[in-house]
C-alpha cells in the first residue's frame, strides 16, 4: 500500500528555536523514515514538502489549493494520502479538501500534533503512526486523525488549545467526501469572506459595514439560531441581500446546531434570506462560503449550494 504524505509544516515539524518554535525540514521526514525501516507501516511511503512550511496560522485558501491540487495530481498513484498540518487552522483544511475533491476515491487523512516531534514525550510519533496506517485502510473520503480517533473532516473542530485530545466532531453516517463520477478538482480563490459573531445588544455597524464590503458573510448566532431583532441589524442584512452578499448563519454552541424558526428571535434572519446552517461548525461555513463563491456567480445558485448539505457537513 503506497502512501503520499504531504508535509505542510505545523507543530508536528517544528523544532525549539531561540524565539519559540518554527518548521524544519526534515523533522517529519526523519520520522517517517525511522517507521518504514522498522516495518511499522503498511507498505512504502512517499513524502512532498509543500515548501515554504508554514505554521498553520499563516495558513490561506490558497493553501488549501496547493494541497487539493497535490492529491488530486497524484489520485492514480498512490492508494491512500496523509496530510500532515498545524493544528489551528487543520479543521478548515480539512473542510476545504472535503469539498475541493469531487469524486475523491482514496482515503485523505489529515494529521498533526500539539507538540513537535522533536520534543520528548510529543504527541506526534502516534498521531504520525496511526494516520499512516488509516490512510492504508480507512473508507474513501477525508478525515482527521488525532489522539486515537478518527473523525469526520467536515464536521470536525478544535475544541482545546494544549490537550492532547484536541478535536472533536459530531459524529454522522455521511461520508466525507463530494459524491461525482470521477475525481476532479474545484480551485479555491480567495474572497472577502467575513465571520461575525451575534453578542448581547450587538454592533450592528460591524455586520453594516462588512455587508458593504464582504463577498459573504458566516454569522455566529446564539444557541439555536437566535439574534436581537433590532432596525439596525435588519436593515444591515437586508442590505447584505440586496449587495447579493450570501449570509449563512451557524450556531455559536459546538454542539447541537441550529434551526432558524424555532424561536421567534430567530425571525430577523428568516425574513432577510440568511441561510440556515444547520449543524455545520463556522470552520466548515467559512471554507464552504469560500469555495462557493469561487464556484458561483448567481446568486441563487450561490445560496442553493450553501443550503445543501455536500458533503454530511450539515445532516442532522
Amino acid at each position: 500500500m503506497a502512501i503520499l504524505l504531504i508535509h505542510t509544516g505545523g507543530t508536528i515539524g517544528m523544532e525549539r528555536t531561540k524565539d519559540g518554535f518554527a518548521p524544519r525540514a526534515g523533522v517529519v521526514e526523519d520520522a517517517v523514515a525511522a517507521l518504514v525501516a522498522a516495518g511499522r507501516t503498511a507498505g512504502p511511503v512517499d513524502i512532498r514538502r509543500l515548501d515554504p512550511l508554514i505554521d498553520s496560522a499563516q495558513a490561506t485558501p490558497h493553501d488549501w489549493s496547493r494541497v487539493a491540487r497535490t492529491i488530486h495530481a497524484a489520485h492514480d498513484e498512490y492508494d491512500g494520502f496523509v496530510v500532515t498540518h498545524g493544528t489551528d487552522t487543520l479543521a478548515y483544511t480539512a473542510a476545504a479538501l472535503c469539498l475541493s475533491l469531487p469524486g475523491l476515491d482514496r482515503s485523505v487523512i489529515v494529521t498533526g500534533s500539539m507538540l513537535p516531534l522533536t520534543v520528548p514525550g510529543n504527541d506526534g510519533d502516534a498521531n504520525l503512526f496511526d494516520a499512516l496506517w488509516a490512510a492504508a485502510g480507512a473508507a474513501p473520503g477525508v478525515q482527521v486523525q488525532f489522539a486515537g480517533r478518527l473523525m469526520h473532516g467536515a464536521r470536525v473542530r478544535k475544541s482545546h488549545s494544549q490537550a492532547f485530545d484536541a478535536f472533536e466532531a459530531v459524529p454522522t453516517q455521511a461520508p466525507p467526501r463530494l459524491m461525482a463520477p470521477a475525481p476532479g478538482l474545484i480551485e479555491v480563490a480567495e474572497h472577502k469572506v467575513g465571520m461575525l459573531s451575534v453578542t448581547p445588544g450587538p454592533c450592528a455597524e460591524l455586520v453594516a459595514h462588512a455587508a458593504e464590503i464582504c463577498d459573504g458573510l458566516v454569522l455566529r448566532c446564539f444557541g439555536s439560531g437566535t439574534a436581537p431583532d433590532t432596525p439596525e441589524l435588519r436593515a444591515a442584512l437586508d442590505r447584505a441581500f440586496a449587495r447579493k452578499v450570501p449570509v449563512v448563519a451557524v450556531s455559536q454552541c459546538p454542539e447541537g446546531g441550529m434551526r432558524l424558526g424555532t424561536y421567534a428571535a430567530g425571525k430577523v434572519m428568516r425574513d432577510t434570506g440568511v441561510i440556515d446552517g444547520r449543524v455545520m461548525g463556522p470552520e466548515m461555513a467559512f471554507a464552504k462560503m469560500q469555495l462557493c463563491l469561487s464556484q458561483f456567480d448567481d446568486f441563487e445558485a450561490r445560496r442553493r449550494y450553501l443550503a445543501k448539505s455536500q458533503c454530511g457537513e450539515m445532516d442532522g
